[in-house]
């Protein structure tokens, strides 16, 4: 078994820095990684690793993954952790999807509107979650959630109001756990299909430049904010529609994430001690 390519080593690297920044900030010490990372790799090779007609067998996936067989037999009998999506993320998506995208419950500038929350005729914000809840949650119960998460808010007229026109919660933080695995998850994936070359290849492409200043910054933040949302507006508008033509076929059975992100800092001048 050769050595992987140093390319791909450095590129791992880069990938685990911020990850290992995000798991020392909450205290997740290395051997409660390493314990993570052995139940993944058990996995992966269980699912994806496997022989035409023939068992996955524990020693087999011991030689796949480097793991010792009496934890490969033990992580293959513990229980999988629950990863279906938070009731709040997944009612919440489909609301503010319809919010962004149904004609009445936009203005003239196509922007989502601000909604009484009651009204005898016409949107309300009622009558959104009746949409896609029916009877199953109570309209003010969400408002409630939502006040707290910061993605809407009450103006001086009793109308809510739309704070982000995409589901990002600024508070909630199982809400935005939920999405930094969702999202990064896929991205990588995409990245991973791209780099073992397999056909179609997915889009995956982004604008890098160093060298600029903090107004520089701004503006092009300021673009992104004004124009990425409009774009992806659009996705969601078209993805509304096509799923409704596709409710009734026999493979309406894929998915598709379609991301856009900003990252930024000043460059730092590593200090090394002797």
């Amino acid at each position: 078994m050769g050595e992987p390519p140093s390319a791909l080593v450095t590129a791992i690297r880069k990938v685990l820095y911020p990850l290992v920044r995000l798991l020392l900030n909450f205290r997740i010490v290395f051997p409660q990684l390493a314990e993570l990372l052995k139940s993944v790799y058990v996995e992966v090779a269980e699912k994806e690793f496997r022989l035409p007609k023939k068992p996955q067998t524990d020693t087999r996936l011991s030689l796949l993954t480097g793991i010792h067989r009496k934890d490969i037999k033990r992580l293959r009998a513990q229980a999988v952790t629950d990863r279906s999506t938070p009731a709040a993320i997944d009612t919440g998506s489909r609301l503010v999807a319809r919010w962004l995208s149904e004609a009445r419950y936009l203005d003239e500038q196509q922007q989502p509107r601000c909604l009484p929350l009651n009204a005898k005729q016409g949107a309300s914000f009622t009558s959104l979650v009746g949409d896609i809840c029916k009877s199953d949650l109570r309209p003010r119960v969400i408002l409630d959630e939502w006040l707290n998460l910061g993605i809407v808010t009450i103006d001086a007229d009793k109308n809510v109001k739309l704070n982000t026109q995409a589901f990002i919660p600024s508070k909630g933080f199982d809400e935005k756990a939920f999405f930094l695995g969702h999202n990064i998850s896929d991205h990588l994936s995409a990245a991973t299909h791209n780099i073992l070359e397999q056909d179609p290849a997915f889009f995956e492409r982004c604008v890098y430049y160093d060298g600029l200043s903090q107004d520089s910054i701004q503006q092009l933040n300021t673009l992104v904010n004004k124009e990425g949302m409009k774009t992806l507006i659009a996705f969601n508008e078209l993805a509304m529609r096509l799923k409704a033509s596709d409710a009734g076929k026999t493979d309406n059975q894929h998915r598709i994430d379609i991301g856009l992100y900003v990252y930024h800092q000043a460059d730092k001048k590593e200090a090394h001690n002797e």
